[in-house]
């Protein structure tokens, strides 16, 4: 099924000859699965990174080791640092990343459904989330969020 605010998002970008890509943690490639749901997405989408793993944000994001000891993973400045480094990555207009605690207990310390989505590029923007409820229902709230927050900052 085709998110209708993905499909939104895909069309914006397209209009305006920008691309975009994802760097994922705790909702595990479903930010990229709903962008690439929308026919002709491949025009706008470039990919995308599901850095579950430490190693991963921390190697090839290149996410500071320091960020990560002094803010914890799960923060704004550990988001923002994810998406910084997929656009270095990746060269696009865009970089969207998650990072979180889909639960269904707490990670270090870090309650289940926080959570913080950053947006880089021509604006950007940071948002932490706490939601309630099952793994599943952080995970795609927090897919859905994103969403909505990028379709907000591409709206004309």
């Amino acid at each position: 099924m085709i998110d209708p605010i993905a499909a939104s998002v895909i069309s914006e970008l397209r209009r305006r000859g920008e691309r975009v890509a994802v760097a994922e943690s705790l909702t595990g490639g479903g930010l990229g699965s709903a962008m690439t749901s929308v026919p002709g997405s491949s025009d706008v989408f470039s990919g995308g990174i599901i850095a579950y793993d430490l190693s991963v944000k921390v190697g090839l994001l290149k996410v500071p080791q320091t960020l990560i000891e002094e803010f914890g993973v799960v923060s704004e400045e550990v988001a923002t640092a994810m998406a910084d480094g997929l656009l270095e990555l990746f060269g696009t207009t865009w970089a969207i990343s998650t990072t979180g605690v889909a639960g269904p207990g707490p990670s270090d310390g870090v309650a289940a459904g926080t959570v913080w989505i950053a947006i880089r590029g021509p604006i950007n923007q940071s948002t932490e989330l706490e939601i309630q409820g099952e793994r599943e229902v952080v995970r795609n709230a927090s897919v859905s969020s994103a969403l909505t927050t990028f379709a907000r900052i591409l709206a004309p």
